[in-house]
């Protein structure tokens, strides 16, 4: 029994050292993934990267990590000359290849939601133009325009739509004219815009976009997406 008692002791005692061995390993291989993550064309924020499941060092044996959660934040590229920001983009990649020594890795797919705020949004529209929400799935664009000696400032209620699965589609439900001519074609040419979104890893594309009070929520979804080498 004493002998039995010692093994036992052992066991856990030993578990408990393969536990904090094992998630030491994690803790180091996500803070090294960190740095290591890169958008072609882009900047990036910040980086936090979560590495799933237990244990992780039979993972990295067999090359291969079932899961793997990222957050980017503040990620920046042009689009149409300007500048164009995506707030943050959480993803989950699923059945993540090890390669190269550790030093490359590519997620077979993966699923995740991007977000860009109106104020984003706004810098990447023409000048002057401000773009809020509007309700009910939709934005509201103002921006003036300048007409038979006038200026004049209008609000319109747009649809966002998303094209080819990489650019953002403004467009306006209807402009009100108030019976001058050329009117709403001006104030089309200020509000309606297209923007690409070309800021993420190659692999991924923008699945579906839906105006909410906190900005552009864009459903994001790829496969075989390198994450690094």
């Amino acid at each position: 029994m004493r002998a039995l008692r010692i093994l036992l002791i052992m066991v856990v005692v030993l578990g408990g050292v393969f536990i904090v061995v094992d998630r030491a390993a994690v803790y180091f291989a996500e803070s090294e993934a960190e740095g290591r993550v890169e958008i072609s064309g882009s900047t990036i924020g910040s980086t936090d990267i979560s590495i799933k499941g237990f244990p992780f060092l039979t993972q990295v044996a067999g090359s291969s990590l079932h899961e793997v959660d990222i957050e980017l934040t503040g990620i920046e590229t042009d689009a149409a000359g300007r500048r164009i920001r995506i707030s943050e983009m959480n993803a989950e990649l699923h059945d993540v290849t090890l390669a190269d020594g550790f030093s490359s890795a590519t997620a077979a797919r993966a699923t995740g939601t991007a977000t860009v705020s109106y104020e984003d949004l706004t810098h990447a529209a023409d000048d002057g133009v401000v773009v809020q929400y509007g309700g009910n799935g939709k934005v509201k664009v103002t921006g003036a325009v300048e007409i038979l000696g006038r200026t004049l400032k209008r609000s319109v209620t747009s649809t966002v739509t998303l094209v080819d699965g990489h650019t953002i589609r403004v467009h306006a439900d209807k402009v009100p004219g108030e019976g001058i001519p050329g009117l709403e074609g001006l104030v089309r040419r200020k509000t309606d815009f297209e923007r690409e979104i070309g800021a993420l890893p190659n692999g991924l594309k923008l699945q579906r976009i839906e105006p909410t009070k906190k900005g552009l929520e864009i459903s994001v979804t790829g496969s075989d997406i390198p994450l690094g080498g």
